[in-house]
C-alpha cells in the first residue's frame, strides 16, 4: 500500500533529480562554443575589431590587439586567411601545435579550450579564420564570475521546488479540506455517507482515514436516528399507561371507599405495565451503551440456564434444546442472554401449549447460529421487514407486549457484529435466528 511517506520522499527526490538535471543541461548549454564566443568579454568583439584594424591600420596594429587581449585575458589567438596561411604572427606559443598533435587534439587532455570563429570583411570580402586557445582556469574563472550561471541555477531550483511543494501541499490539504467538510456536516447532522467515497478509494493513509470516518459517520447517524426514533416511540408508548393512570386516579378521587377499593388492582396493574415498559426501554438503551470488554462465553451453559428459566416461567410449555457440544465465542454474555431470553418469551406468547418450542444452536463456519422456533400463526410476509424495530408490533397480535423484545435481540446481534433473521418456518410457525461471529465486530447499519 502506498503511503504519504513514500509519496513525499519520491516527490523530493524527483525534484532534486530535476534540479540537478536542469542544472547540468544549463551548464552544458553555457559551455557551448557559440555561447562563449558571444559572451566572453575577450572574444565577443575581437574578430570584428581585429578585421577593421587590420584593413585600416595594417599588420602591426592588428598584432598589437592580439597581444593586448593575451595580456588581459590570457587568450592566445591565431588568424588564418582563406588558404590557411597565418595573416599575422599571432600569440600562439611555438610548440603549441606540436603539443596538440601529440595529444591527438583531445580537448579533455589539453590544458586549454580550443575555439574557432570565422568572419568575412564587408569592405574587402576576405574571410578570416580565428583560432582561440583559452586556458581552462581562465574559462572556469569567467564562468564563476558571471552572474548568469548562479542566478539561473537558483532560478531553476526555486521554480522546480515551488512546483513540487505546491503539488505535495495540494495532495495533503485537499483531502484534509474534504475531511473538515465532512466533520462539519456530521456536526450539523447533514453528513452524506458517499461524500468521502472518492477519498476512501485512495490507497494511502487518507484513504484509510476516510474509510474509518465513513464507518464512524454511518454509525453515529444510525445511533442518532435510532435514539430520535426511540424518543418518539417512548413518548408515544408512555402516553397510554399514563392516561389510564390519570383516569383511574380521577375516578378514585370521586368514588366512595368501596368503589375505591375496586380501583386499586387496576392502578397496580397499570403501574406494573409502566414499570415493565420502562425496564425494557432501559435494557434497549444499555445494549448500545455497554462498553465492557468482550469475554469468553460458554453458550451451552447459558442456553441450558435459559431453557430452565423459560420452563419455570411458563410450565405449560416445553422448550426443547438441541445444541452442539463445546459452543464458545467471544462476546458479552449479558447481551446474548437478554437476546435469547427475549426470543424465547416472544415464542411463548404465540406457541400453543401442546407444541414444544425448539431452541437450537450450531456452528456454521466462523459463526454460531442460535434459532428459536414456535408453532404459532407466524407473521404476514409484508410485515417481516419491520419486525425488530422498537415498539413495532405486527397487526392482529393480541398477546401482551410492547414490541421491544425483538428490538433488544436485534441490537445485541449488531453489537456482536452479527444479525437477527426473522422468518416464517416452511412447516408452520415463526423462527428467529441469531447469528453471532466467533470474534465480535461492529456492523454499521446504513
Amino acid at each position: 500500500m502506498r503511503s504519504l511517506f513514500w509519496r513525499i520522499l519520491a516527490s523530493f527526490w524527483l525534484a532534486i533529480a530535476l534540479v540537478a538535471g536542469l542544472s547540468i543541461l544549463l551548464g552544458h548549454m553555457l559551455n557551448q562554443d557559440a555561447w562563449i564566443l558571444s559572451r566572453h568579454p575577450g572574444l565577443n568583439t575581437l574578430a570584428a575589431e581585429w578585421t577593421q584594424t587590420y584593413e585600416t591600420q595594417g599588420e602591426e596594429a592588428a598584432q598589437d590587439i592580439l597581444e593586448q587581449r593575451k595580456r588581459q585575458y590570457h587568450i592566445d589567438v591565431q588568424v588564418l586567411n582563406e588558404t590557411g596561411d597565418p595573416v599575422v604572427r599571432g600569440t600562439f606559443p611555438r610548440r603549441a601545435a606540436a603539443f596538440e598533435a601529440r595529444q591527438n587534439n583531445d580537448d579533455r587532455r589539453l590544458p586549454w579550450r580550443r575555439l574557432t570563429d570565422e568572419i568575412t570583411s564587408e569592405k574587402t570580402g576576405d574571410t578570416y579564420l580565428f583560432i582561440y586557445r583559452i586556458p581552462h582556469p581562465e574559462l572556469d574563472a569567467w564562468h564563476r564570475e558571471s552572474l548568469l550561471w548562479p542566478l539561473s541555477a537558483l532560478g531553476i531550483a526555486l521554480v522546480v521546488l515551488t512546483l513540487f511543494s505546491l503539488l505535495v501541499t495540494f495532495s495533503i490539504t485537499r483531502p484534509l479540506s474534504r475531511l473538515r467538510g465532512a466533520v462539519h456536516d456530521l456536526g450539523q447532522t447533514t453528513y452524506q455517507q458517499n461524500s468521502l467515497a472518492k477519498l476512501a478509494n485512495r490507497r494511502d493513509e487518507f484513504g484509510v482515514l476516510a474509510t474509518d470516518f465513513n464507518r464512524m459517520g454511518a454509525r453515529l447517524q444510525s445511533l442518532i436516528g435510532s435514539q430520535r426514533q426511540l424518543l418518539r416511540d417512548v413518548s408515544h408508548e408512555l402516553r397510554s399507561p399514563l392516561a389510564r393512570l390519570r383516569i383511574a386516579l380521577a375516578l378514585a378521587e370521586r368514588a366512595n371507599p368501596q368503589e375505591r377499593e375496586k380501583l386499586w388492582p387496576r392502578l397496580t396493574r397499570e403501574c406494573d405495565r409502566l414499570e415493565a415498559l420502562i425496564s425494557e426501554i432501559l435494557v434497549l438503551a444499555r445494549v448500545d451503551a455497554d462498553n465492557a470488554s468482550a469475554e469468553e462465553v460458554d453458550l451451552n451453559a447459558l442456553l441450558a440456564t435459559l431453557q430452565k428459566d423459560a420452563q419455570l416461567s411458563s410450565p405449560e410449555q416445553t422448550v426443547s434444546l438441541q445444541a452442539e457440544p463445546q459452543l464458545n465465542l467471544k462476546g458479552w454474555p449479558t447481551m446474548i442472554e437478554r437476546a435469547v431470553d427475549n426470543l424465547l418469551r416472544n415464542a411463548q406468547r404465540f406457541n400453543p401449549s401442546d407444541q414444544p418450542i425448539d431452541l437450537q444452536a450450531a456452528r456454521q463456519g466462523e459463526r454460531i447460529v442460535i434459532s428459536v422456533r414456535d408453532h404459532g400463526p407466524g407473521v404476514q410476509t409484508e410485515h417481516l421487514s419491520q419486525l425488530g424495530e422498537p415498539f413495532y408490533r405486527a397487526p392482529g397480535q393480541t398477546a401482551a407486549g410492547h414490541g421491544l423484545g425483538l428490538a433488544i435481540a436485534k441490537r445485541a446481534a449488531e453489537r456482536h457484529g452479527g444479525t437477527l433473521t426473522l422468518a416464517n418456518h416452511p412447516q408452520g410457525g415463526f423462527v428467529a435466528s441469531l447469528e453471532l461471529p466467533l470474534v465480535p465486530g461492529v456492523v454499521v447499519q446504513p
